[in-house]
This record gives structure tokens, sequence and C-alpha cells, in this order.
């Protein structure tokens, strides 16, 4: 919507002028002659939020943004006056300017939540539902501090992803580029060595110096086709759904990674899906809410697959079931919710369950990784070893003292 500054006329003939948020003049006209207005002119006021867009601000600063917010509104400050607060006293930037923003558009006539959806980077779609639903149920209070409470649990599940997927990919790297180092520096030294010692080289060796030799030559090779494939890879995530979705979903099956991601996204579903459920919304708005944060493509149509199942009259837990995507432990749980009428403690249990679980798991896959990684390495030493040391000691076995 787009602010106006108005002329008009009112039933008695005088003139007044004012401020309006409009879609379009035909709009502006119609909200005037509600108000008994006539429309003589208007113009066009600048948008002070139309170059905001919100980036640059992290999680924390919107859980201590949320916070502030929530004390304010529990000590029954108006929502006009705490944003104005708020504005005065947060140290990020960019979020001030949203704030002030937001401030703006509650003037021009939205509420809370209205405000916050015109910045969908900083306010996701379930943080909107959320203040909505806590507006029309007047808990706001409450409302935001169960948000904060999730932006918290995310904050730390996104911590734990980046352990899972950064620790390795660390790894991994430095091993490949001690391969390197050894394969282009050491080896064709000691390759040199051995080609003087006049004798039949062992098949180790011979392997060991073709893989030495393809490196020295090839390398840009070797290392451009991974990076190829990568970008190749990216474009064909960003253009094509189809090939984004089997991305996805390859991700789930992946040995030792896959059955921990997989239980990061159903507690990041049942997280949202609880909080919002609990909120007073619609269990269709929940799963299409749940779907939205799953951050996983395959499990996103999986959702909506069960949301479909829901609309025509199928129940929670065995539409859910039907995703073969929640263990037999969370379809029993919610089943036994659905049952009782107990779904939301049902959801928390589970949330509760995988967050602790998902905090082992990682800690048990990076205690596992550097035994893996430290064979591979030991395994690459003793081949060189191994291809080196053969030919000399075949050599001297053969010296006559």
């Amino acid at each position: 919507m787009e602010a106006y500054r108005y002329k008009a006329i009112n039933a008695q003939g005088r003139v007044t002028q004012g401020r309006v948020d409009a879609v379009n003049p035909a709009d502006l006209e119609t909200r005037l002659a509600r108000m008994g207005l006539d429309l003589v002119n208007y113009r066009e006021l600048p948008s002070r939020n139309r170059h905001v867009t919100g980036h640059g601000i992290q999680r924390i600063d919107l859980i201590t943004f949320c916070f502030h917010l929530e004390q304010l509104v529990r000590a029954g400050v108006p929502i006009l006056e705490g944003l104005s607060d708020l504005r005065d006293t947060v140290d990020n930037r960019r979020l001030r300017e949203v704030t002030a923003a937001m401030i703006e558009g509650i003037e021009g006539g939205k509420n809370l939540s209205g405000a916050m959806a015109e910045f969908p980077a900083v306010f996701s779609p379930v943080f909107v539902s959320l203040i909505r639903a806590g507006e029309e149920a007047g808990q706001l209070t409450a409302v935001l501090a169960k948000i904060i409470e999730n932006l918290k649990w995310q904050d730390e599940q996104a911590s734990y992803t980046k352990q899972l997927l950064l620790y390795p990919a660390i790894v991994s790297v430095i091993v490949l580029v001690v391969v390197f180092f050894l394969m282009l520096y050491v080896v064709p030294q000691l390759t040199t060595f051995l080609a003087t010692m006049g004798q039949d080289l062992p098949l180790q060796t011979r392997a060991l110096i073709g893989t030495s030799k393809f490196l020295a030559n090839w390398w840009w090779l070797v290392l451009s086709v991974p990076i190829v494939g990568l970008v190749g890879a990216f474009f064909g995530f960003r253009t094509n759904a189809r090939f984004a979705e089997r991305v996805d979903e390859l991700w789930l099956h992946l040995p030792l990674i896959g059955p921990v991601l997989k239980k990061m996204i159903v507690t990041r579903v049942c997280n949202v899906f609880s909080i919002m459920y609990s909120s007073g919304i619609t269990v269709l708005e929940c799963v299409r809410a749940a779907e939205n944060v799953a951050g996983n493509r395959a499990v996103a149509h999986a959702m909506r697959e069960a949301g479909r199942q829901i609309a025509d009259g199928g129940g929670i837990s065995r539409s859910f079931a039907t995703t073969n995507l929640f263990p037999p432990l969370v379809i029993r749980m919610l089943r036994v919710g659905e049952n009782t009428g107990a779904l939301e403690n049902a959801l928390d249990n589970v949330s509760y369950f995988y967050t602790r679980d998902v905090a082992e798991s990682v800690a048990r896959l990076q205690t596992m990784i550097m035994p893996i990684v430290t064979t591979a390495l030991g395994l690459v030493l003793f081949w060189i070893i191994a291809a080196v040391l053969g030919p000399i000691y075949d050599l001297f076995t053969k010296i006559d003292f």
C-alpha cells in the first residue's frame, strides 16, 4: 500500500486534509467515500520504508527485539510507544530502519502483524501468522514469549547444523590438501630416487608414480571438475524444482549425516506445528507453515501431500504416516495426542525428545569423523611408504655382503 496526502470535502462542504494508505488512487477515493468525504485532489507521499529491506539482521537481534517488545507489552505500554522506544534503543541500524517503517505503517492504519508482513526478510510468514493470532486472541504477550523460545531453539538448531556440515567439510579439505602436497611435491622427488635404482618396481609403486604424474599433469582438471559440478548443481537447484527436490532427498539418505538431518527437520516441523497449534491457528495452516519451514523440498512435498489428506478428512497421524518421513515413535505419539485431545503436548514431547537426540547424534558424529579421517589419511601414508620402501627393501635383500 502507498501513502497519500489528500484534500477532500465533507458533507457540510468543509475542506479537510489528511493522510491515508491506499492501494491506488481508486482505492483512495473509495476509502474517503466510506469516511463521508469527496476527493478533490491527492499527492502520493514517498514511503520511507520503500528501500528498507531488513537484510543484515541476525537472529540474535530479532531475539532481543522480541524480548524487549514482549516486556513492554506485558507492562501495558501501547504498541506504538513500545516500538518508538525500541527504535531509539536497538543497536542494529537495519533493525532501527525496519522498526521506524513499522511505526509508519501502524500510524497509517495497519496492525502490528500487517506492519511486520511488509518485511518478509525479517519476519517470516510463520512469525507474522503467530503475531496475527496473538492479536486476534488478545494473547500477544504469550505469543511473543513462544516466539522468543522458538527463535532461541532455531539458533540452537542452526548451530547443530553448522557443526554437522562444516566440521566434516573442513577436515576433508585438509586431507585433500595433504594428499595433493604428497603427490605433487614429495612423491616426484622419491620417484627420481627410485628411477636410479635400476630394478623392476612393484605394482603399488607403479600405481603411486602413475597417480602422481596424473595429478601433476591434470591437477587443473581434477580441481575444476568438482567446482564445475557444484556450480552446475547450484544453478540446477535454483532453476529446476524437480532436480532440487531430488538433491534434498539425496541429502536425507547420505550415510551418517542423512539420519541426523532428518531428525533436525522432524524436530523443526513438530516445533513450529506445536507453537502455531497452541496459538489457536488451524491445523491446515499449521501444516502449511511446517511445510514452509522444513528447509528441504522433499520434506515440503511430503508435508503438502499430508495437508491435502487432512483437508480431505484424513486424520493427522494417519496423514503424517503416509509421508514415510516421520519415525513410528512420532506417529504413535501423534496418534495418542490426537485421540486424547492433547496434540499440543504430543508435539512438544516429540520436539523435546528429538532436540536431545539431535544434540547427542551430532556429538557422536563428531567423535566418529576424526577416526575415519585419520584412518583414511593413514592408509594414504601407508600406501606411499610401502610403495617407496618396498623397492628399497628388495634392493637391500639382493646385496651380497
